[in-house]
């Protein structure tokens, strides 16, 4: 897909006397180390996600990109695009380049036919996860077609490169449903694992850059659910079903809220479908369903801290990067590597 940014102590323990003899007095007992408590995160900010037009005509809500890249870092956007409406989303997102990125495209319903300049071809089905590393230069499409009821939902992120990993091969990986392994606890919590660990159980996607983890997590009415994150990775969670309480924060004015424009002020203490929670740093996420099960896709990576040049679906490290980019896709030396798929 394309997409235009907005140019964004230790208890001491004895030691034994070794020698001839041993004192008389005895040591102080050994005092146990007790780690200190997870501190869980909080959340930063709540963003609701906004109606764009994407492609040649896709209408779809935008939950990341609107902003300053660094603020979620290293993620750059994150686009739904679930519809019951096939002339909102069957136009699709027609051939075009990306480069120095990595898009990830997860599919709850619906087919999404799609094509690259590495050869590929082929079907994203219901519950599929397409990833795809840009890297020095690829050349695709995406073509939305819905099921038979004319359903399709389904997200895109994209996630940024460091400049080390810019102009590396480009690679395409197809993850069917049956492969993405699904956990349940003991308070009936379903966590479908795309890329990280849950309850000893690893995703598929286990080879990025900037260490993702991906989750679908669904907790039922009652329940709540608590995960591991790394200190000083971006964390968010996206609400795709009901509503949760996210954080423990039961006051909607203790974090930063944008609404989908200027005059939306309604601020509910429970966080519902199509809003976005970006947390603070920390080490564990918490969100409790109450009287309704809650629905989410909860993301995490590592930072990566370098100046951004994005324009379009080309991110690079600085203006004369991407300049290149263009400058070769016009003189139609864009594509670096064509893969193996396209040699045969």
């Amino acid at each position: 897909m394309t997409g235009t940014p907005f140019t964004l102590g230790l208890g001491e323990t004895a030691r034994p006397v070794w020698g001839r003899r041993a004192l008389a007095t005895a040591a102080p007992p050994a005092q146990s180390y007790e780690p200190p408590m997870a501190e869980k995160r909080r959340i930063r900010r709540v963003v609701r996600s906004r109606p764009t037009i994407e492609g040649a005509g896709v209408h779809l809500h935008r939950a990341i990109g609107f902003g300053p890249p660094e603020l979620t870092d290293p993620f750059l956007l994150l686009d739904d695009f679930r519809s019951d409406e096939p002339q909102q989303y069957l136009k699709g997102f027609p051939w075009h380049p990306h480069r120095g990125m990595e898009t990830i495209t997860y599919v709850l319903r619906g087919d999404v036919e799609h094509g690259d300049s590495l050869g590929h071809q082929g079907v994203i089905g219901s519950g599929d996860v397409q990833w795809m590393t840009a890297g020095s230069g690829i050349i695709h499409q995406e073509m939305p077609k819905g099921d038979r009821e004319g359903a399709m939902y389904g997200f895109q992120l994209w996630a940024n490169l460091p400049a080390a990993k810019k102009m590396m091969a480009p690679r395409y990986r197809g993850i069917t449903a049956a492969e993405i392994p699904e956990v349940t606890d003991a308070h009936g919590v379903r966590t479908k694992v795309i890329a990280g660990t849950v309850g000893g159980v690893t995703g598929p996607v286990r080879d990025v850059v900037t260490g993702p983890e991906y989750l679908d997590v669904a907790v039922p009415a009652g329940q709540s659910f608590t995960h591991p994150t790394v200190r000083g990775h971006t964390a968010f969670a996206f609400v795709i079903g009901g509503q949760g309480l996210f954080a423990e924060q039961e006051d909607p004015y203790s974090y930063e809220e944008e609404g989908e424009n200027y005059f939306d002020m309604q601020r509910d203490r429970l966080i519902g479908d199509g809003h976005l929670v970006l947390f603070g740093d920390g080490d564990a996420v918490t969100v409790a369903a109450e009287d309704e099960p809650v629905h989410f896709l909860l993301v995490s990576g590592k930072p990566i801290g370098e100046p951004v040049a994005w324009a379009g679906p080309i991110v690079m490290n600085t203006q004369a990067e991407l300049r290149l980019a263009f400058e070769e896709l016009e003189r139609g030396t864009f594509i670096k590597d064509r893969g193996s798929a396209a040699r045969k």
